[in-house]
């Protein structure tokens, strides 16, 4: 069976497939529940060694990744263990790079480019992706490099 996140849990965005990521902000405490079986951090910097398998991406604060196809592979990767591990994406605030990074698996879960914010806001939180540059980024997600 499947290890998937509760739909009713805070954070929990399902994907038109079915697949469900978490995401959170890491300036609160880690949420009640299962412990993610990977994640992907979206950080200025590394984070301290988790007790399950993570990925980094650096990617500071209101801005968009440092390395867009490492950021494209993590992102792939995310979206390809989602289909059969409990995976979270989370940065700082939850918002602005997390809402970026869902955006992205929107993306590639089939929904196109140009709806893939609004599908966020409307799933995850309202105020997600909150800089031009990482509209812009949403957008041009299709065709990393």
């Amino acid at each position: 069976m499947q290890a998937e996140w509760d739909i009713e849990a805070p954070g929990v965005l399902q994907l038109p497939s079915g697949r469900r990521v978490r995401g959170r902000a890491l300036r609160g405490p880690l949420p009640d529940g299962p412990l993610p079986e990977f994640g992907v951090y979206l950080q200025g910097r590394p984070l301290v060694a988790l007790d399950w398998d993570s990925r980094w991406i650096r990617w500071p604060d209101f801005r968009v990744p440092s390395d867009a196809q490492d950021a494209y592979d993590a992102l792939y990767e995310t979206w390809v263990r989602a289909g059969r591990q409990r995976v979270e994406v989370a940065c700082t605030g939850g918002r602005g790079r997390t809402g970026t990074a869902l955006a992205c698996l929107a993306i590639l879960d089939g929904i196109r480019a140009r709806d893939a914010v609004a599908f966020v806001r409307k799933h995850y939180d309202p105020r997600a992706v909150e800089t031009p540059w990482q509209r812009r980024f949403v957008t041009r997600f299709a065709s990393p490099g």
